[in-house]
């Protein structure tokens, strides 16, 4: 998918390796990759190194005595936090981050869904309704699936498959369904994919009624975006954004228990004025927090003038 969107966006870019599976792979893609890396950066004769939480990253800029700066959002990332803390040069978090990561710790007052979501660099297309084939003021609500096989989902878990159809039947007597999955549909949930093109992901969520799901950046893309979100995993409120988005702002909703949170939705779709009340809580929050991509790039400048 990050190749799809690459060569989408037209950027140039060197592959050096696929997701791993499990634990053990994962930990041989560390030293395999941070060695194509740590080769990477010698040969581009590259200054500054900066990822989302990349441990193959850290590792390769240590090693190559060059900066590496980390932006991360997940609290129990653990084995990627350690990581980071012993290779990066700045760990750069939400100022909402509930972990506190040592000296190398820095905090800014926004979210990293911002840099690209923010009203200066994200304007909706609403052309996207008709590939949808969703009438203006049509409900409709998109669902989100996960894999549970990155290395800080591991032991973590979301909605059980009686769960998924209950939703669905729950939903769709207010609007149609559209379904996100990393991994393949169930035959029975095949007429719900969502087949559009990955990087119009975020017209779909920004005209949804609502989103419903497991996948945590998701929740808070949707909540940037003004639509109500509820997320339903063993991981709730383990993480400082949606506990940020949730008490503060009032945008988002986190469960461990889907009953609870099927109780929430239905609530919610009894708000005739779900949609505004939400634009207007979306703009109490972009109020409060910095353009992050603003921000990024005077910090970027700054460290390079030095």
């Amino acid at each position: 998918m990050t190749q799809k969107l690459l060569r989408i966006y037209g950027f140039e870019y060197m592959f050096i390796g696929g997701n791993r599976k499990g634990l053990v792979q994962k930990f041989i893609g560390l030293f395999n990759y941070s060695y194509r890396l740590f080769r990477i950066m010698k040969k581009e004769n590259v200054s500054l190194a900066i990822s989302a939480g990349s441990p193959y990253v850290a590792v390769a800029g240590w090693f190559s005595r060059i900066p590496a700066f980390q932006f991360i959002d997940t609290e129990h990332a653990s084995l990627n936090l350690s990581i980071l803390k012993i290779f990066s040069d700045k760990i750069l978090t939400p100022s909402c981050f509930i972990k506190k990561l040592g000296r190398k710790h820095s905090l800014f007052e926004s979210y990293l869904e911002l840099a690209y979501l923010h009203p200066a660099y994200f304007k909706p297309n609403p052309t996207i309704l008709k590939e949808l084939g969703v009438k203006k003021g049509e409900k409709y609500f998109i669902l989100r699936f996960v894999g549970w096989e990155a290395s800080h989902d591991i032991g973590h878990s979301g909605l059980t498959i009686e769960s998924k159809r209950e939703l669905i039947k729950l939903l769709i007597k207010y609007g149609k369904v559209f379904i996100s999955s990393e991994k393949p549909l169930p035959k029975e949930f095949e007429r719900f994919n969502l087949s559009t093109s990955p990087e119009k992901m975020h017209n779909v969520l920004y005209y949804a009624t609502m989103y419903v799901g497991e996948g945590g950046t998701m929740v808070t893309e949707s909540a940037l975006l003004g639509t109500p979100a509820v997320y339903i995993s063993s991981l709730a409120g383990t993480m400082g954004n949606f506990i940020d988005l949730e008490e503060k702002y009032g945008l988002s909703y986190s469960f461990k228990s889907s009953d609870n949170a099927f109780k929430k939705i239905e609530k919610l779709l009894k708000n005739k004025s779900l949609k505004k009340e939400w634009q207007e809580k979306r703009k109490t929050l972009l109020h409060d927090k910095i353009d992050m991509t603003k921000w990024m790039v005077k910090m970027i400048e700054n460290t390079n003038d030095k």
